[in-house]
């Protein structure tokens, strides 16, 4: 008998057990897994870093390498951000897995430096962003957000001067030349009639009828009561000339 308890006492611990393993919090938090630091950020040099970074309108983790954030700013393309990225790393003299948050004021005022004016460090202009400008006709380039800014301002200036590309982004459609058969649709869908379309279709067309008959019983009935509209009364005559005297 005492084995018996014993063993009833194991199987109920055992099944408490693995109901404990299969009960879930109910707060678990959905997606992907928040992974939220609990120390400080050290960076290559073994020291603590910033965690935050602010360059060019953007706040950049600060463990992140130079190459990866320059690519993350708007106007830094993956070739132009590979060659700036070449240019910081000869400029700062640091090493490529150096991270954005170990660079120090006068370091992150020369990066800027040079995002701003890539062409004095030995970028080629035909990388830049702003070739021949149509006011100051000259090539320079242009990032976060006065990239944005100069845009708009180019479409603007499209649409103020009446040309065909000024046309289409007024109407809002494609400017390069791409097909708009089966891409670019605003508002119903072209060149597909759905069955609202065709039943608001089908009852103005039967409304149209009722009153074309409605017009016509309306017409037989006045020519049966002898009250059909007056013609329109005909031209004069012209006056016969007097008769020549002999």
């Amino acid at each position: 008998m005492a084995e018996k308890a014993e063993k009833s006492r194991d199987r109920e611990k055992a099944h408490d057990a693995k109901e404990a393993k299969e009960i879930k919090p109910a707060s678990a938090p959905k997606g992907r897994p928040v992974v939220v630091p609990t120390g400080p950020i050290l960076g290559t040099n073994g020291q603590e870093i910033r965690g935050i970074v602010r360059m060019a309108g953007r706040d950049l983790k600060g463990q992140w390498t130079v190459s990866r954030s320059l690519k993350t700013i708007r106007g830094i393309g993956i070739n132009l951000g590979q060659l700036i990225s070449d240019v910081t790393l000869r400029e700062l003299k640091i090493t490529p897995k150096a991270m954005i948050g170990e660079l120090d004021e006068v370091q992150m005022k020369k990066l800027e430096d040079i995002l701003a004016h890539p062409e004095k460090y030995g970028v080629p202009t035909f990388m830049l962003n702003r070739q021949r400008e149509f006011i100051t006709n000259e090539t320079h380039h242009l990032i976060s957000t006065d990239l944005g800014y100069a845009v708009k301002q180019d479409v603007d200036h499209e649409k103020e001067s009446f040309t065909w590309r000024g046309y289409r982004h007024a109407y809002g459609q494609k400017v390069r030349g791409q097909h708009t058969r089966s891409t670019g649709r605003s508002g119903m869908t072209v060149g597909v009639l759905r069955k609202a379309v065709i039943a608001k279709a089908g009852g103005d067309a039967k409304a149209a009828g009722a009153g074309a008959q409605a017009a016509a019983q309306a017409s037989d009935k006045s020519k049966a009561a002898g009250t059909a509209p007056a013609a329109a009364p005909k031209a004069a005559a012209p006056a016969a000339k007097p008769a020549e005297k002999k």
